[in-house]
């Protein structure tokens, strides 16, 4: 195995351009997101280097770019907030507790990749991340409307929302004004000027320019800025662990680590996508998991593979990891040399930077289409959407995989009883053979067809035992499974109850088993057993030949 997956020479100007470019889309991503969580703009960078150079190195998805994203942002934001707050005479002790959370997400991450858990995030419905992704864009937004017009906000989306009008109301003049301008920026760039944004990547600029109309115009206006940040290599920050919070401190871990794996292999998915090429779902989240624990080991904020840095990498010609390791590099000279330059930034920009984020989040080309879509897609995704933004991200996954699979059940169950036909003639509904066909109509009634089909789900039991019990003119019984590839413990159980029902009414019963697989586990359920001996047969001419002899030895 290739100890750098997609690792390759080929490509060396490529890769170069790509990973300039993507650092320079990262780093006002990474400064704002840095302050957005709490932990200071220098977490954000140390996350953007520490997770972006070791996902790359050792991840599955050659061409990705990672580093702190809008979702673990979120989910950082309240961890940190929630573990400095326990300590109001200790601020450091919390924050300890904090990175130590992302070193055992991060190990969480690799855990999940050793067991082979990747493939299964495929599994998790359009309406689920939709719902998820837009949440998340909604959590960004309202957080940010605070910073934005230079007014403090809470990190909770439902304390933030609630209020707004007292921040409106308290909104500072210059920091409006600067939050403006990056607003401006960020959306009009792009859509009006794409051929600047391809030389200067919007967010890169409205930094710039926001940053330099406040140091010429508005140095005093006592507009929030980011202030002092550290330069030079971090320092190395042991774990910290409190047997009290223990318990705490795995839930947020696992957190981090199930929403890093949907964020970094989703985004997986779009590299896919633009690059033809597939990734390897397990190796990507060891590699995502490696990033994070390295970076909590720094004070980094965890991260995932960015769309955004990825989409850039690979315009620019990125193609393997060497691209996204260069990105990180290159944001390590940054904090070296220049950290002083950074400590003039105002916040508002910075928070218009990330409603920009906030707003690319939402699954807009899901909401236009959401007349159209199935009314159950719509509703799972409204649920989830609702509960990311007011109860809690995970808790939003897990109730729209609920939901998905109570629907896909639903789904599945009205296929296979569409497939279960039960008749006492011949008809089109059942194909039979001439033989066969002559039988059942020389029985006139007495003798009841009843053919399933397909898998035989806990779902369906009932509602095929149910269509048969409105039957009840028969004098013999013939269950064909011959086309029923499976049968679970519940399907037994109902085949069971069935054969019984018969018997017991002085009815023959008879059960029609092709597949040695079926017939093993019903002889194992003990089904079979309970038929009178050789009532269990291969073919379902030789169940309806046994079924015409009983009935005419019967009239006899």
């Amino acid at each position: 195995m290739q100890f750098v997956n997609g690792l390759h020479f080929n490509n060396l100007r490529g890769d170069l351009y790509g990973g300039l470019t993507a650092a320079v889309v990262a780093l006002p991503l990474a400064l704002a997101m840095g302050v957005a969580s709490g932990a200071g703009p220098i977490a954000g960078i140390y996350g953007a280097i520490f997770v972006g150079f070791f996902a790359a190195l050792f991840g599955g998805t050659p061409a990705q770019v990672s580093g702190p994203t809008g979702p673990m942002t979120v989910v950082m934001a309240l961890i940190f907030t929630q573990y400095t707050s326990m300590f109001p005479d200790n601020p450091a002790q919390g924050a300890a507790l904090a990175f130590t959370v992302v070193i055992m997400g991060g190990l969480f991450q690799i855990l999940f990749g050793m067991m082979r858990i990747g493939k299964y995030i495929e599994y998790v419905p359009h309406p689920v991340v939709s719902g998820f992704m837009s949440g998340i864009g909604v959590i960004i937004i309202l957080i940010q409307i605070g910073p934005v017009v230079g007014v403090f906000s809470s990190s909770r989306p439902l304390e933030a929302a609630l209020a707004i009008p007292d921040v409106l109301s308290n909104a500072h003049q210059a920091s409006v004004l600067l939050g403006a301008i990056a607003l401006a920026i960020v959306y009009g760039i792009p859509k009006f000027l794409p051929q600047v944004n391809k030389l200067v990547p919007s967010p890169l600029l409205a930094l710039i320019v926001g940053t330099t109309v406040y140091i010429n115009l508005m140095a005093d206006s006592g507009a929030p800025i980011i202030g002092d940040i550290p330069t030079g290599l971090p320092e190395i920050m042991m774990p910290t662990f409190m047997l009290e919070y223990l318990p705490d401190m795995i839930k947020s871990a696992l957190i981090l680590a199930a929403l890093g794996a949907i964020d970094s292999l989703l985004t997986s998915l779009v590299a896919d996508n633009i690059t033809r090429t597939y990734h390897k779902s397990d190796r990507e989240l060891i590699g995502q998991g490696i990033g994070n624990t390295v970076a909590g080991f720094f004070g980094g904020l965890p991260g995932a593979g960015a769309t955004m840095r990825t989409v850039v990498n690979v315009k620019a010609g990125g193609m393997t990891p060497l691209s996204g390791a260069l990105h990180a590099v290159v944001l390590l000279g940054i904090v070296l040399g220049a950290g002083g330059l950074a400590s003039e930034i105002p916040k508002a920009v910075l928070a218009g930077i990330l409603i920009k984020v906030g707003t690319d989040i939402i699954d807009w080309d899901y909401l236009k289409r959401v007349k159209k879509a199935p009314k159950a897609g719509v509703l799972m995704m409204v649920t989830v959407l609702l509960m990311t933004v007011f109860v809690d991200l995970i808790m939003a996954v897990a109730v729209g995989m609920v939901m998905a699979s109570f629907i896909f059940m639903k789904r599945m169950t009205d296929l296979q009883l569409s497939n279960a036909v039960a008749t006492t003639c011949a008809t089109d509904d059942v194909p039979l053979s001439e033989e066969e066909g002559d039988i059942m109509e020389a029985a006139n009634g007495d003798i009841l067809l009843y053919r399933l089909e397909g898998p035989m789900s806990f779902g369906a039991a009932k509602g095929v035992a149910r269509r048969l019990a409105s039957f009840d003119q028969y004098k013999a019984l013939v269950l064909d499974l011959t086309r029923v590839p499976q049968v679970d413990f519940t399907s037994a159980r109902a085949l069971d109850d069935m054969i019984h029902d018969a018997q017991d009414n002085g009815r023959y019963a008879f059960l029609v088993c092709a597949r040695p697989a079926v017939r093993s586990f019903l002889e194992h359920q003990g089904v079979i057993g309970n038929l009178a001996e050789g009532h269990c047969v291969p073919k379902r001419l030789v169940a309806l030949q046994l079924a015409d002899e009983k009935l005419k030895k019967a009239e006899e």
